[in-house]
């Protein structure tokens, strides 16, 4: 079976990511019905070394999957809600995922197998300079 990927833009940035679709399949194919999927990517609050892209009470219609606290760096986590609102994770270093509430857990669901070089400086200007635009697209 052959392996899907997206095209992830935010500015100068672009990353190639594998969807995880063997371990998380219902939020693949939830995600994959939104492409393309545009908003605004900003610097977490609590989790670390990662950006976010809170989407409220948007609606994937998914639960549980392939839910992890400690994505590695490039390890694209989407938070179904529940807790606090939903968003999804963007982390570029050390990471544990967070909110006011507490730990919380997200489907990994996407992994970026190509620009990984590039994350902590998308990660390091979101910090600094605010927010940035993000594309997510079929590649």
């Amino acid at each position: 079976m052959p392996q899907n990927f997206l095209k992830i833009t935010s500015g100068d940035y672009v990353f190639r990511a594998r969807l995880e679709e063997e371990a998380a399949p219902k939020t693949c194919a939830a995600f994959i019905e939104k492409l393309p999927f545009v908003n605004k990517i900003i610097h977490v609050r609590w989790s670390g070394e990662s950006c976010w892209i809170p989407l409220g009470d948007f609606e994937f219609g998914v639960g549980f999957e392939n839910a992890t606290s400690y994505p590695a760096p490039g390890q694209i986590l989407l938070y179904p809600g529940g807790y606090s609102e939903t968003e999804i994770l963007f982390p570029y270093g050390a990471c544990a995922f967070a909110s006011k509430m507490g730990m919380l857990a997200g489907n990994h669901f996407l992994t970026v197998v190509e620009g990984a070089e590039n994350l902590r400086e998308l990660g390091v200007k979101t910090l600094w300079e605010g927010a940035k635009d993000i594309r997510f697209d079929r590649d």
